[in-house]
Parts: C-alpha cells; sequence; structure tokens
C-alpha cells in the first residue's frame, strides 16, 4: 500500500493540471450525473494515503489501497481504469483503486494536524493523544491514520529500529524522551523515504525492513506479525529495547 510520501509525490505530479480544465471523463466510477467534464481542478488535497481533486461542483476522494496506480498518460496494458481526467495536455489516470465522490463537509473535519507530511503537523497533539492509549502497542499506534496519517509498514518499521523501540511496547510504558523521538521519526522517515522514493533508492536506505541482519549488531532481523493489527514487524531483540 502506498504510504504517505509516495502520495505527496503523486499530488506535485499532478500539480500542474490545477487550474486546467477537464475536456474528457472516463473510468468505470464515474457517476452518470457527473458534469465534471469541462470544469476546472481548483486543487489537489492529500491526507495520507488519500487524494483529494477538488472542482467546483465536485470532489474526488483516490485511495489507491493496495495495488492502486496513477499515471499520467491512458495505459493500454491496464483494463482497471477507475478515473480517468483528461486535460489540454495530457492528463491523470487512476487504476485499480477506491474512488468516491465526497461532501465538501467532509474536508472540513478532517485533522490536518495529523498527517506526517503536512506542514500543519502537529508533534504536540500526537504526543497528547498517544499518552491517553498508554495500554496500546506502539507498532498498533503508528498504523492509526488517525493518529499518525500516512505511516506505513515501512515507516513504522524503519522509525522504531532508528530508535531502538521494540514494536511491541506499549504506549504507556515508553519514557516521555523515547515517546517524543518515535513521533519525531516517523515524521523525518517520512521526508527521507519521500527523498530516496523521488531518486528510486528507497530500498537501499532500508535498515531492518525485509532485512535479514540488524546493521548494528549482526544478530538475525524477526519477522512477526505484532499487534491487534497483525501487520508484519521487522525487528532486532538486541537493539530495540520492549517496553
Amino acid at each position: 500500500m502506498p504510504e504517505g510520501p509516495t502520495i505527496v509525490l503523486m499530488k506535485e505530479d499532478l500539480q500542474k493540471f490545477v487550474g486546467e480544465k477537464v475536456t474528457e471523463v472516463s473510468g468505470s466510477e464515474v457517476p452518470e450525473i457527473s458534469k465534471v467534464n469541462g470544469e476546472i481542478l481548483r486543487e489537489i488535497k492529500t491526507f495520507g494515503k488519500q487524494t483529494y481533486l477538488i472542482f467546483d461542483t465536485i470532489i474526488f476522494k483516490i485511495h489507491l489501497m493496495m495495488f492502486g496506480s496513477y499515471s499520467l498518460y491512458k495505459r493500454k496494458d491496464i483494463d482497471t481504469l477507475r478515473l480517468g481526467l483528461t486535460f489540454k495536455d495530457d492528463g491523470m489516470y487512476f487504476y485499480t483503486c477506491v474512488v468516491k465522490i465526497v461532501d465538501e463537509s467532509l474536508l472540513l473535519k478532517i485533522n490536518w494536524e495529523a498527517d506526517i507530511m503536512s506542514r500543519k503537523w502537529n508533534p504536540e497533539k500526537t504526543e497528547q493523544t498517544l499518552k491517553t492509549a498508554s495500554k496500546m502497542m506502539i507498532c498498533d499506534a503508528l498504523m492509526n491514520q488517525d493518529i499518525f496519517s500516512g505511516v506505513g509498514n515501512i515507516i513504522k518499521n524503519e522509525a522504531l529500529f532508528r530508535t531502538g523501540i521494540h514494536p511491541e511496547s506499549l504506549i504507556g510504558n515508553l519514557p516521555e524522551k523515547k515517546l517524543k523521538e518515535v513521533i519525531a521519526e516517523a515524521r523525518n522517515y517520512g521526508f527521507d523515504f519521500k527523498k530516496w522514493k523521488k531518486a528510486n533508492v528507497l530500498s537501499k536506505h532500508f535498515q531492518i525492513y525485509h532485512q535479514k541482519k540488524c546493521p548494528i549488531c549482526g544478530l538475525e532481523v524477526i519477522k512477526k506479525d505484532t499487534g491487534k493489527s497483525k501487520r508484519t514487524s521487522f525487528f532486532c531483540e538486541n537493539d530495540q529495547k520492549l517496553y
């Protein structure tokens, strides 16, 4: 599943169409009553793993889910086009994803401060939220999109390794310094992820995710489904402390 940094990169690719008029609409998720053809794309917003295409009379919410993708031209090798918007020059096309039409009121309800990639990110508010969930495992908290919007399994594992925290540690047991560290590293790694993804070298920088040996001590990396979500964690029992 694409993580927040990947969605931000997608937005950067699509940004050139803002202010342009739609000349053609296609895809299986386009409603028959839609009048988006001829409308101008006013704005693109992202929140975590979700993208919002904002027009005057309609807002598309796009979630790439596990296997979704996009392109700036209509691909003939994929037959799962959900939404295609053609502009004067090229267009944006979304495949194997979930496309929904949402009301503007939804955007007003979004907690933008929870998005690790946003300038509105609020680490102090995140810390306050975590302190009310003392019995939650930190691995579950990092994957909770209401708390760390945009964090996926890569960021979760790498941020925990950077901070030396075992994924099954309970939030209430973490020293305040460690809690602040993991909050900061979730965002820091998000921007490193974006930089490396853009340069097509992301996997070369993995320290713990899908690795065999710990880069610090050389011991075998543990692979285990952790937390209530049962998402796969990679960790070193020697260099990541269980709190």
